[in-house]
């Protein structure tokens, strides 16, 4: 059996590891659209949704589309990398 203060210490760093991101001088990146501030990542999922859709249609016009196994989790896969790619490029800071 587990002691009470073990149970603590694991409690207390756990809840310190959960604050570690809560500073004071930490901001979300937001960006100004026609007056409205959206958040970053926001943005960077919009785009690479359109990228996702553009390399798609690129991949159907060399017919390179029926190669890709499993397809849902290829295009996933491109989504997620354009999304991130985008973030690290424009929001590295």
């Amino acid at each position: 059996m587990q002691s009470a203060k073990f149970k603590f210490v694991c409690l207390f760093f756990g809840l310190a590891l959960m604050l570690t991101g809560c500073g004071a001088d930490d901001h979300s990146p937001t960006v100004d659209i026609l007056g409205s501030y959206f958040p970053a990542w926001i943005i960077c999922i919009v785009l690479g949704l359109a990228l996702t859709l553009i390399t798609r249609q690129i991949l159907v016009g060399f017919k390179l589309n029926t190669h890709l196994h499993p397809a849902p989790l290829v295009y996933i896969c491109m989504l997620v990398f354009f999304t991130l790619t985008l973030w690290l490029l424009f929001f590295q800071n």
